[in-house]
């Protein structure tokens, strides 16, 4: 039996583009001009529909109201939701009451085959598709997004991909900058080839220079030195990431241009110049037209490397991408841990994690769904293990708040009686994509997750220098070796950050190693 797509739709220019762009996916079509009429092809003809498709804002029985009375009448077809721009809040609620997706008119056939495709999938475990693993090679086919923002970005990460230009790739921290250059990467002619980061921020500033170029060839006396050391060396004939450019030093930026310039690099101390063939690709979240006016970044560097600048939204400008990043996380979290099932998102969830803003963007809403896919003790992720999420959101703290219990006692369990909270909700989590890439897994370093405790095992006060090392170890952990957020994070300065490191002997590589 052939499986019909139920397009629901009170204007009919609207309902004749929807047909168009459904069949054009390769589906066959039901239409209804209302909802009521909606419901009749439901109850006579329910056997054959796969998929509602229907929009929020119609006359008489609206997409809400649709959706209750599909549940009343005992049926688990899945619906997805349309919206004009600024709906965000009917669509929460449209996500409450149990839509599996929504799409943002005006909608492209390709979106809009995307989230028919996924209902479809929904209910048949055995034609989920594995998502790749975080550490798998990422393609700009593999992105895919609702938001116009986003679909701009993927194509002009396209057009990147078929030139050799440097490329600027701006954005907060969280929204994916890395995925997106390892995504230009692998579709360019490159794509066999190194693909080498530097992250500025995760590196003393006195040593990027030697981590950029090399050191002293006369310490090998044969340029060893500089092949085993430079990271325009590694990259040669490949492409060349450099992360958080807003942080580095001015006296490194000056080489770098005669680099991107010449194509040469000169390694620190060494009078002796080196052809490189590298690709340029860097990143930052700063503002770089400010920081050249504050005389912080060179404007010749910046007219240099900008020559091809993509602007990444946060996810809070792109809450339709929520749903679908929200169910991929479950499901590779369900495939990393072996988990005899894929853990889905419940309805009411999805809610959640649409109305919340996330500051940390797509990293802390990876880290947030893996934490919570860990931890589940049923088959569908619920707001109750979402709970320091709705706590901020108005509205679904007693959603939270009914099966929550269980969670915070577990939470906490095997801890000191007396703890310090660290709350993780106010800082990013983790990535579809870049430093997007680390692993989550905290409970193994922390188990009581996000609690540091103040009292020893004999019940004695801890001294002050032992909570610090260790907020500063899970400081570490928690921003992925971000060293400027994790100073800022803890209200002190880089240099001081980097003498307590010192002192502590805290690798930031990999900050719990040797930890008490």
């Amino acid at each position: 039996m052939t499986v019909h797509v139920l397009i629901v739709e009170d204007d009919p220019v609207q309902r004749r583009v929807l047909k168009q762009a459904v069949e054009q996916n390769g589906h066959a079509c039901l239409l209804a001009e209302s909802g009521k009429a909606g419901l009749g092809l439901l109850k006579t003809r329910g056997s054959e529909i796969g998929v509602v498709v229907i929009d929020l804002a119609m006359r008489g029985l609206d997409g809400l109201s649709f959706i209750e009375a599909v549940h009343d009448l005992g049926m688990d077809v899945p619906v997805v939701v349309q919206t004009g721009q600024g709906g965000i809040d009917a669509v929460v609620e449209a996500m409450r009451a149990g839509a599996f997706d929504f799409v943002v008119k005006p909608v492209s056939p390709e979106r809009l085959g995307t989230a028919i495709a996924g209902a479809l999938k929904s209910d048949d475990p055995k034609g989920r598709s594995l998502r790749r693993a975080r550490h798998q090679p990422v393609g700009l086919a593999d992105i895919v997004s609702a938001s116009p923002a986003m679909t701009r970005v993927v194509d002009l990460a396209k057009r990147a991909s078929h030139s050799t230009i440097p490329v600027v790739l701006e954005g907060e921290a969280g929204v994916g900058k890395e995925m997106i250059a390892r995504a230009i990467h692998a579709g360019s002619d490159r794509a066999t080839k190194p693909f080498v980061i530097l992250n500025c921020s995760a590196i003393a500033p006195e040593l990027i220079e030697s981590m950029l170029f090399g050191g002293d060839a006369a310490e090998g006396g044969d340029g060893a030195g500089e092949r085993q050391h430079a990271k325009f060396l590694e990259a040669d004939g490949g492409t060349l990431f450099i992360d958080e450019l807003g942080d580095l030093p001015l006296d490194v930026q000056v080489k770098l241009l005669r680099a991107a310039q010449s194509g040469e690099i000169e390694a620190a101390g060494s009078s002796r110049r080196r052809k490189v063939n590298v690709r340029l690709i860097s990143a930052t979240a700063k503002n770089l037209i400010e920081e050249v006016k504050e005389g912080r970044f060179r404007e010749d560097l910046y007219y240099r490397l900008n020559v091809f600048p993509i602007t990444i939204p946060a996810l809070r400008r792109r809450k339709e991408d929520i749903p679908f990043l929200a169910r991929t996380f479950a499901e590779r979290s369900s495939l990393e841990q072996k988990l005899p099932q894929s853990v889905g998102v419940s309805a009411a969830a999805l809610a959640l994690l649409t109305a919340y803003d996330w500051p940390g963007n797509i990293r802390q809403l990876e880290n947030a769904v893996f934490r919570a896919a860990v931890l589940a003790q049923g088959r569908e992720l619920a707001p109750s293990d979402f709970v320091q999420i709705a706590a901020q959101v108005p509205g679904f703290e007693g959603d939270a708040r009914e099966t929550g219990a269980h969670a915070a006692d577990r939470s906490v369990a095997g801890t000191a009686p007396s703890l310090v909270e660290v709350k993780a909700s106010e800082a990013p989590g983790t990535h579809g994509a870049a430093s997007e890439e680390a692993d989550v897994e905290n409970d193994g370093v922390f188990p009581s997750g996000s609690l540091i405790a103040s009292t020893d095992e004999t019940g004695n006060v801890r001294t002050i220098a032992e909570i610090e090392e260790e907020l500063i170890r899970f400081a570490l952990r928690f921003y992925r070796g971000q060293m400027s957020q994790v100073a800022r994070k803890l209200g002190i300065g880089r240099s001081t950050l980097y003498r307590k490191l010192k002192d502590y002997g805290i690798d930031p590589d990999n900050p719990m190693h040797d930890a008490a």
